[in-house]
């Protein structure tokens, strides 16, 4: 039997013949594009025909990236984006012939319970990063990434959320513990099987995108439903993994969490601390790569804080892509609000222009270094 990336290779090449960017790829660096830059955006549908709202996102915001989901939350429906490799193969195909600059397209494909890439939908199977970090055998690690990250590319799928770098300090944390998403409680353990997984991921061309800093896996509560306060449970040891991958060099993408931690910053959660992503990640440990928001629609900052004052503090604190899955509530409309307020602040002198292209630079830096392009156009 062929293999999966034999397959879809191929497809998505046939997909592609017939296919042409909408404009070239080299645009001017006008602010528009640089806010658009900084939204990761998700949406319904199998196709972009079934999804018009990510169309006018992609041709009109020119928004910087998407993420895929499996599983629809808010209808509880088990159609989303992904129903088959040759379908999902078409669909990112669709997705980046529509940009003129080449999208980040991201899914969390961590393994075990957290997997948007099914085997039951024809995706090979895979393991959990709890079931690694008990082998802590540095040959299973690597080769379930290889896996992973060439699954991946062969669906032209260029990021990926993961992998975990939270310690599995409560073993009955809901959402990292109990779900097996931690490599270990130990530090080490964490370090070495996250490095071996972002080497592995780096050689087949995938962004990862560690997460989730400055650490959650101590909390009692899912930052998904409710506000998330860590300041009772975290220690400085949920840093070691984050500090020995950026002194090694580490410069991709680290995910931030909504969780709230007195110890850091007493008013604000991560994802919404300055003191936290710029004092802390930035300057103290160095981080020199891509920022990306939890989804910001996670009820810890939905319940919490209007859409205005979330973006505007994000962005103060120094994140680069504000990611809105829009699978926790869902709003067609929420890429065209981002814009909006983004340029309002900037308009209003709350951020500046330089601050915008801080980020746009870093983002723009990632996706070069990864040589994130488009399909590969042919005549017939």
């Amino acid at each position: 039997m062929k293999s999966i990336q034999t397959i879809t290779a191929a497809l998505v090449l046939f997909l592609c013949m017939f296919t042409t960017p909408s404009a070239a790829a080299t645009l001017p660096d006008s602010l528009s594009i640089k806010v658009g830059q900084m939204l990761m955006i998700g949406f319904r549908g199998l196709s972009v025909a079934d999804a018009p709202e990510i169309v006018a996102d992609i041709e009109q915001r020119r928004i910087g990236g998407v993420v895929l989901f499996d599983y629809d939350v808010p209808s509880r429906s088990t159609t989303r984006n992904i129903s088959s490799p040759a379908q999902l193969s078409r669909l990112t195909c669709e997705l980046q012939q529509l940009s003129q600059i080449p999208l980040l397209i991201a899914l969390d494909q961590e393994g075990g319970r957290v997997n948007r890439l099914k085997p039951a939908r024809g995706f090979p199977p895979s393991v959990s990063a709890a079931y690694l970090g008990r082998l802590n055998n540095p040959d299973s690690t690597r080769g379930v990434a290889v896996q992973i990250a060439r699954t991946l590319k062969a669906m032209r799928i260029n990021m990926n959320l993961a992998p975990v770098a939270d310690l599995n300090s409560n073993p009955d944390n809901p959402v990292i513990g109990k779900v097996e998403r931690s490599f270990s409680a130990d530090p080490l353990v964490v370090t070495n099987n996250i490095r071996l997984t972002c080497n592995a991921y780096r050689d087949e061309g995938i962004i990862p995108t560690l997460k989730h800093f400055p650490g959650h896996g101590s909390s009692t509560t899912d930052t998904h439903l409710d506000f998330t306060d860590i300041t009772a449970s975290w220690s400085e040891r949920e840093l070691e993994p984050y500090r020995a991958m950026i002194a090694s060099g580490y410069r991709d993408a680290i995910m931030t969490a909504h969780v709230f931690n007195e110890k850091l910053d007493p008013r604000y959660p991560a994802t919404l601390s300055k003191t936290t992503l710029d004092g802390l990640l930035r300057v103290q440990l160095g981080f020199s790569g891509v920022i990306v928001s939890d989804d910001m629609q996670m009820r810890a900052i939905a319940d919490h804080y209007g859409l205005d004052a979330a973006i505007q503090l994000a962005i103060e604190a120094g994140v680069d892509i504000l990611l809105f899955g829009n699978n926790t509530a869902y709003d067609p409309a929420i890429a065209s609000k981002a814009t909006a307020i983004i340029k309002s602040l900037i308009a209003r002198k709350v951020i500046t222009p330089e601050r915008i292209d801080r980020s746009y630079r870093r983002i723009m830096e990632l996706k070069q270094r990864y040589n994130v392009v488009h399909p590969p156009i042919t005549s017939s």
